[in-house]
Order: C-alpha cells, then sequence, then structure tokens
C-alpha cells in the first residue's frame, strides 16, 4: 500500500511518524512499558489544574506558563488557571508547590533562578532535587550584555579591558538573579572587577542603563531587545551558541573570545514528588505538541525565547548541572541575598 501512495502522501506519513518520535522521545517509556497502571491517566484531568508561577505577572515566566496553559487547556477541555505566587526569590511558590497532593493538579514554573536558590538558600522548608520533580523544560532565552547607545565600549573584550582600569557600574534584576550570576561568571573570566548595582527587577535597570546611571548590564534578552532595536542600547554580545535570529549582527559570546560565558535563562515545568508517571508522561508529551506547532513556535520566538523541550530524566540530568555550575559561581564570587 505504501507503495501505492503518491509522494505528498507519503511526506505527509514520513512526517507525522517524526513527530510521533519526538513525542515518545519525550515523553520517556509509555506507561505499558514502564508497567505503571493506566488507571491513573485515563481521566486526567478531569478537574481544574493549578499551575504556579512563582515570579509577578507580565515576566518572562509569566508568558511562557501562559502559554502552556492555553495550550492545553485547549488540548485537554479543562481549566489550566495560572496563579502567580512572587517572593523570596522564586521560593514562595515553589513551597507551596513542593507541600502540595502529588497528583497531577498543581503544577511549577521553574527557571534558572529555582537552581541556584539551591546553594543561595540552603535552610529552605523543601527540597527542590527531593521534593519536586522535572516535568519538561520548556524554553530558554540568552543573556545579552547591553551598554548605552553613546558608550565608547564597544565589544566584550572593551567591556574586559575598562573594567580592569575604572570602576564600573553593572546592573541587575536583583541579587542571585540571573544576571547578577551571570556578570559574576564574567568576571571570573575577565579578571574584570565591576560594582554590582541590584535592582527590583530588569525594567528599572534598563531605565538606568539608557540614562548613562550605569555603565553594562547582563540582561534577560527580551527585556533588552526593544532597546536595541531601537538604538537606545548597545548590544555586544548573547550569550549562546548561535546568534540569535531577532539579532543576527550581535556576535556570540564565544564570537566575542568568552566561549565559556554560555548561560540560557530557562523555564520549565515541575511537580510535587510522586506524581504518577503516566500523568507526567501526559504532560511532557503534550507540551512536546505545543512546541512543534509552528504558530507557537513563532509566538515564542518573536517574544525571545527558543523552543527548548527536554523531558524526564535528562531534564532532571540538566537541573543538577545548573545547580552544580552556579553553586561554583556563587561560592567563587560570596554571592548573597538579603
Amino acid at each position: 500500500m505504501y507503495q501505492r501512495l503518491n509522494r505528498s502522501a507519503r511526506r505527509g506519513f514520513c512526517l507525522a511518524f517524526a513527530t510521533l518520535a519526538v513525542v515518545t522521545t519525550l515523553a520517556g517509556p509509555t506507561p505499558a512499558a514502564a508497567g505503571a497502571p493506566q488507571d491513573g491517566v485515563a481521566n486526567y484531568p478531569d478537574k481544574p489544574i493549578r499551575y504556579v508561577v512563582p515570579f509577578a505577572a507580565g515576566g518572562l515566566t509569566d508568558l511562557m506558563a501562559r502559554t502552556v496553559a492555553q495550550q492545553l487547556s485547549e488540548e485537554w477541555k479543562k481549566p489550566i488557571v495560572v496563579d502567580n505566587k512572587p517572593g523570596g526569590n522564586a521560593n514562595i511558590g515553589a513551597d507551596q508547590v513542593a507541600k502540595a497532593p502529588a497528583d497531577g493538579y498543581t503544577w511549577l514554573a521553574v527557571t534558572l533562578t529555582h537552581a541556584s536558590n539551591v546553594t543561595l538558600f540552603p535552610s529552605l522548608p523543601f527540597n527542590m532535587q527531593k521534593d519536586l520533580l522535572p516535568v519538561v523544560r520548556i524554553a530558554s532565552s540568552p543573556m545579552v550584555v547591553v551598554v548605552p547607545a553613546n558608550s565608547p565600549i564597544k565589544s566584550m573584550k572593551d567591556l574586559a579591558a575598562a573594567a580592569q582600569k575604572t570602576t564600573l557600574n553593572a546592573g541587575s534584576s536583583g541579587n542571585g538573579t540571573p544576571p547578577h550570576l551571570t556578570l559574576a561568571l564574567f568576571e571570573s573570566q575577565s579578571n574584570a572587577n565591576l560594582t554590582h548595582v541590584p535592582y527590583k527587577g530588569g525594567a528599572p535597570s534598563m531605565t538606568d542603563l539608557i540614562g548613562g546611571q550605569i555603565d553594562v548590564v547582563f540582561s534577560n534578552f527580551p527585556e533588552s531587545l526593544a532597546y536595541v532595536k531601537a538604538g537606545k542600547l548597545r548590544a555586544l554580545a548573547v550569550t549562546t551558541r548561535e546568534r540569535h535570529p531577532l539579532l543576527p549582527d550581535v556576535p556570540t559570546v564565544a564570537e566575542a573570545g568568552y566561549p565559556d560565558l554560555i548561560v540560557e535563562n530557562w523555564t520549565g515545568l515541575m511537580v510535587p514528588a510522586g506524581t504518577p508517571r503516566p500523568i507526567v508522561d501526559k504532560m511532557a508529551a503534550s507540551v512536546a505538541r505545543m512546541l512543534a506547532s509552528e504558530a507557537v513556535r513563532q509566538r515564542i520566538t518573536t517574544a525571545g525565547f527558543t523552543p527548548a523541550p527536554q523531558a524526564g530524566p535528562p531534564f532532571a540530568e540538566y537541573f543538577g548541572i545548573e545547580v552544580t555550575r552556579w553553586a561554583k559561581v556563587i561560592e567563587e564570587k560570596r554571592i548573597r541575598v538579603e
């Protein structure tokens, strides 16, 4: 029969088969293969789901969580309600989910911040790596190193040289945040000495950078993109291995001479440890299907993110690597949170 199919039909058949293979790979073993009961997932979900975002509404993580909630609500025909619980450097919301029933009806949006929090907050009332189960990494975005448009600093090498000769003020969205960690990593790799100026969020740091009150910010990509496009800021480099399609003329950190300054501010999804594997697999597979949609990918990319699905044990391993990496930076630079 396959031989009688025309070329277009064969191509469609192959695409469908490839998509199924990707979803299966991301989701991990099927419940039957894992020996898990089917009953736990057959009717899941049969009531609304609470999706805790431990950051304020309108931010980067909130945007991605709402995209996931909308798409999966439509697929599953059940409400997924985003619940913003900011505070405590994203620990308040994480604590609530870690202590929630492990039934698949309470989700947590996680980011690089949670990996660094393991070291920054050693006395938390929960354990990120024991009390929460990684489901899927969803997307990532680079950091972008930006200076005022009229700054004499035109490259990463210029930045390092200037910081070695004089005092430069480097803003961030707060102590221990990804922008702060990235500038600390740059200091370690360049022998530069930057005076850290923490702000309560990325927006005020952008305002002061444009106004010349500070000299540089290792910024979350979506927060500075519009200002770079408008010519108000100069981008020195993006912290990814490849140039970003929205800033194709901006070099990567490797091209700029710092190949070990790769930093991705990723976002993902976790649930309470003990959540049944069939439910976890269904969640991961649905996110994979969502990210395979060209319309969703376009929406994510336009916002400054790159779809980066990674499910199950590989995501758990990635999270562990991130914990170890940033623990080293935090300890070496003696970073503390107030």
